[in-house]
């Protein structure tokens, strides 16, 4: 399959310190079969620098095809990916956190089962293959495998990580599909709401995790582990639309 484009969507909160990082990974990623880079940076209400840091990223870079928005109020990761899904002019999009937990030289390998015509969303696992992994929190990958065993009994999938940034989306599909949830409890929503996509192929493959701390930037907490609980029974359970 032909794909002459691929959107990078980013959401950035607080990311002034890494941003011109993950950007500068971005632009040094050559993609299989000159498949051409849009990157579409979302900044939600950020309260230090990253506006400063973007624009400044711009200029420096004006060869990187870059289109910046910003909300106003702070809406939470899933707005911000809604916006930027909404904006995306690529083939196909991927969402790419604005820290450096995922390593944007890995997009090939997401894209090789669509390239070779086999996948329509190609979902990212750090729970797959030999991929370096850093090791962190107990409870956090006890919670992601029960997340991802909870979504699974209603999506009847067999995902190994739902809760994964890196998917990769049909661009018209997932601009078809209607997503409220604002924050983190996007990533069990939009999942079981794929899984109803009549023949909907889903392929998953192994990737890097260079997992942060808290201390360094992390923000997913304990009330978005029970929000996405909340989620999966919401979209799953009760098939809220």
């Amino acid at each position: 399959m032909k794909i002459n484009k691929l959107s990078i969507v980013i959401p950035a909160y607080n990311e002034s310190r890494t941003i011109h990082l993950i950007l500068d990974k971005i632009k040094a990623v050559k993609l299989i079969d000159d498949i051409e880079k849009e990157v579409i940076i979302v900044n939600d209400c950020s309260k230090d620098d990253t506006e400063g840091a973007i624009n400044n990223y711009y200029q420096q870079n004006p060869d990187l095809n870059i289109q910046y928005y910003k909300h106003e109020v702070n809406k939470g990761k899933g707005a911000a990916l809604h916006t930027g899904i909404a904006h995306a002019t690529g083939d196909y999009t991927i969402i790419q956190d604005a820290d450096l937990e995922y390593d944007p030289h890995e997009y090939n390998d997401l894209l090789k089962p669509i390239c070779n015509g086999f996948a329509d969303v190609v979902y990212g696992s750090r729970f797959m293959g030999s991929n370096p992994h850093r090791i962190l929190f107990f409870w956090h990958t006890i919670g992601n495998r029960w997340l991802t065993f909870a979504s699974n009994m209603f999506s009847n999938m067999n995902l190994t990580d739902m809760e994964t940034c890196y998917k990769l989306f049909d661009t018209k599909l997932i601009q078809s599909i209607k997503l409220t949830e604002q924050r983190f409890g996007f990533e069990p929503e939009v999942t079981i709401k794929l899984s109803r996509v009549p023949n909907l192929r889903l392929y998953e493959v192994g990737i890097s995790y260079y997992g942060r701390t808290y201390d360094e930037g992390k923000k997913i907490g304990w009330k978005d582990g029970v929000r996405a609980i909340y989620c999966i029974l919401k979209y799953g359970l009760f098939k809220a639309k």
